[in-house]
């Protein structure tokens, strides 16, 4: 799929090939406009066992939290909707073909299968890093993409995630942990305003202009926008993680400023290979009074070119 390029317009015929399985030739059909009607997707959820959440731009997202794994950070156990998330995305198009992206969190002895794995099937990679510093085990971050036969694509990463502890299966539903900061004074103070789950205040804040991979648009849901996490520590801390997508010329703006706060920079670096524009990535932590965090990163994203904030 490196050498073939998208076509110019939506209009042309769709002619990206995809390898998914040692013997099987994808070839997607004419590629169409996205339609605004929720889109059914039985086979991919049975392939992949489990339910996927229905996102805007008509993308499925399945979650899989790595729930087996106890990792701690400065002294903080790390809850999986914190930054253990693994989780792949779908969007149709054209027929049965989607576009596929993703992230898997994995250990360093899982590393090596599930790349193994996935190559076999056609899944590339396009980023293996961590999102962490000095988290007790470590965790690395393994980002990949495809377009090919979405059953076949699902069928692959699953394939590749029982290399992993991965809880596979339906997600069992279990009582969410008391969350003990006032969510709205968070959304106030942010600017933006979020979604628990599983014990961890979540913000997805997208960028404002449009993101394209091989001239295909990029939805927000995919992994293009600001994610940013809060899990109460107590006495109205919080630890946060999350990381801010940027443009080149945003970085060290946002760099300083996290920094001026004290909010370490845990990573900077790219998550995709050919996105327009050019996105990085960019990690962060801390673990204090969870207000002043949330003014701090609302500066922060004062920064970038994101979506307006709500009021």
């Amino acid at each position: 799929m490196n050498s073939l390029a998208w076509p110019n317009t939506t209009m042309q015929a769709f002619s990206r090939c995809s390898t998914v399985g040692m013997a099987v030739l994808l070839c997607a059909a004419p590629l169409v406009r996205a339609q605004q009607t929720v889109p059914e997707w039985p086979t991919v959820e049975h392939a992949l066992g489990r339910k996927g959440a229905l996102m805007p731009g008509n993308v499925l997202k399945f979650s899989f939290p790595r729930s087996d794994l106890a990792v701690t950070l400065h002294g903080v156990h790390l809850q999986p909707s914190l930054a253990l998330g693994s989780w792949v995305a779908f969007k149709r198009v054209g027929g049965s073909h989607a576009m596929v992206m993703g992230d898997l969190v994995m250990t360093e002895g899982e590393v090596g299968p599930v790349m193994e794995a996935l190559q076999a099937g056609g899944v590339e990679q396009t980023a293996l890093h961590n999102h962490l510093i000095g988290e007790s085990p470590r965790v690395l971050y393994m980002h990949i993409r495809v377009y090919g036969e979405e059953t076949k694509v699902a069928q692959v990463i699953h394939d590749a995630l029982t290399r992993t502890g991965t809880p596979l299966g339906p997600v069992a539903v279990v009582p969410a942990p008391l969350f003990e900061l006032d969510t709205a004074s968070l959304a106030a103070a942010l600017g933006y305003a979020g979604r628990l789950n599983g014990g961890v205040y979540q913000v997805s804040v997208p960028r404002a202009e449009t993101i394209f991979e091989d001239q295909m648009e990029v939805p927000a849901s995919m992994g293009v926008a600001t994610a940013i996490n809060f899990q109460p520590t107590g006495g109205g801390k919080a630890a946060i993680t999350g990381d801010f997508v940027l443009t080149a010329v945003e970085v060290n703006r946002v760099v300083r400023a996290l920094e001026d706060s004290g909010i370490q920079v845990t990573a900077i670096h790219s998550h995709m290979l050919d996105e327009s524009p050019r996105l990085v990535f960019l990690h962060f932590w801390s673990n204090s009074d969870a207000i002043s965090l949330a003014r701090s990163l609302h500066m922060a994203l004062a920064m970038t070119n994101v979506v307006a904030p709500t009021r």
